[in-house]
C-alpha cells in the first residue's frame, strides 16, 4: 500500500485508546460474506435462534431428535447467520461546516471522526463508504474492506474542503432510495435544515431498516453565543451578512437555538436514530467512545 500522506486527521493516540473497542450495528445487517454482526437471514452460526417444523430438503442433521422424543415430530433448529457490515460515511462538507469559535473548525473535527471510525471498521473486517456532499455528491466511495481501499477514504478527506451550500434533505433520501441492502448510515453534519424534513429523511432511512446514527457538529460559540459587542454576522453558505449587537438578540437566538436542538434530539430518538453531540472543543475521544459503548452495551441486550 502506499505511504499514506501526513494527515491530521489521523490520530495514531486516538486510535491506540479506541483499538480495542468494535463498532457493533444495532439492526440486523445484510454483508456480502461471514462477519461479526447479526443477520435477518437464518444460517449455521453457534447462537441458538428458534425451532421450526421440519421440511423435506431440509438438512436432518439440525433435527433436534430429543423434542422428537417427546414430541414425535420433527423439528429443526435455525441459528443467527452472521454477518459483515456496511457502513455509510455521509460527510457534509457544505460552508457552515468550515465554521469555528475557538477551537478546530467543524469540518475538521469531523475529518477525524470519520477517518477514525473508517479505520476502526476496517480493521475489524467491514465494509466503508465515502458520500461527501454540500449541495450536489462531492465523492462517492461505495463500501469496501482493504486497506487500499481505506487509503483511498483518506485521500479523499485529505483533498475535500468544506465550501457551498447544502442539500442535506435530497442526499438522505437519494441515499435511502440507492442502499438495497440493510447498512449502517453514519451522518456528519451541523444539520442547519428544516427540522420536519430532516425527520422524514429519518423516516425513510429506518422504514429501509438501516441503522442511522448521526454526529451533529455544533461549535460552542454557537451554542452560547458570548459575544458583548456589535459583529458582523455572515452567512457561510449563501454569502450574505448583517451587523447585530448580540446583546439585544442573545435571549431570542438561544431561545430559538435550544428548541432547535430539542426538536432535533426527539425526532431521531422518534425514529431510532443514534444521536451524538460533536463539540470540536471537547475533543474526538469522548464522543467516538460514548458511540462505541453505547452500541457495545446495546449489542449484548
Amino acid at each position: 500500500m502506499k505511504e499514506i500522506k501526513k494527515r491530521d486527521f489521523l490520530d495514531p493516540e486516538l486510535l491506540a485508546k479506541l483499538g480495542r473497542l468494535t463498532v457493533e450495528a444495532r439492526r440486523f445487517m445484510e454483508g456480502g460474506f461471514a462477519g461479526r454482526h447479526k443477520s435477518p437471514h437464518r444460517g449455521s452460526s453457534v447462537e441458538f435462534s428458534q425451532y421450526r417444523k421440519y421440511v423435506q430438503g431440509d438438512d436432518i442433521r439440525n433435527i433436534d431428535w430429543r423434542v422428537f422424543a417427546r414430541t414425535e415430530k420433527h423439528f429443526v433448529k435455525e441459528f443467527e447467520a452472521d454477518t459483515n457490515l456496511r457502513a455509510y460515511m455521509v460527510f457534509d462538507c457544505s460552508g457552515s461546516m468550515n465554521f469555528a469559535g475557538e477551537d478546530d473548525t467543524k469540518f475538521k473535527f469531523a475529518q477525524k471522526l470519520v477517518a477514525t471510525l473508517a479505520q476502526l471498521l476496517v480493521q475489524q473486517g467491514d465494509s466503508v463508504g465515502l458520500q461527501a456532499f454540500n449541495d450536489k455528491m462531492i465523492k462517492d466511495l461505495p463500501p469496501r474492506t482493504s486497506p487500499k481501499h481505506l487509503y483511498a477514504i483518506y485521500e479523499t478527506l485529505g483533498d475535500l474542503q468544506p465550501s457551498g451550500q447544502t442539500d442535506l434533505i435530497t442526499t438522505l433520501h437519494n441515499l435511502a432510495g440507492k442502499i438495497r441492502r440493510r447498512a449502517m448510515v453514519i451522518i456528519f453534519s451541523d444539520f442547519f435544515s428544516d427540522v420536519n424534513k430532516l425527520i422524514d429523511c429519518f423516516s425513510h432511512l429506518h422504514y429501509k431498516k438501516h441503522d442511522v446514527a448521526v454526529f451533529h457538529l455544533i461549535d460552542k460559540a454557537e451554542m452560547e453565543f458570548d459575544l458583548t459587542r456589535p459583529v458582523r454576522f455572515e452567512d457561510m453558505e449563501g454569502g450574505e451578512s448583517l451587523i447585530a449587537d448580540p446583546a439585544s438578540i442573545k435571549g431570542r437566538y438561544l431561545k430559538e437555538f435550544n428548541n432547535y436542538l430539542k426538536e432535533f434530539h426527539d425526532g431521531c430518538l422518534s425514529h431510532n436514530v443514534e444521536y451524538h453531540l460533536a463539540v470540536p472543543g471537547e475533543g474526538a475521544e469522548g464522543v467516538l467512545s460514548e458511540f462505541l459503548l453505547n452500541r457495545l452495551r446495546g449489542s449484548k441486550k
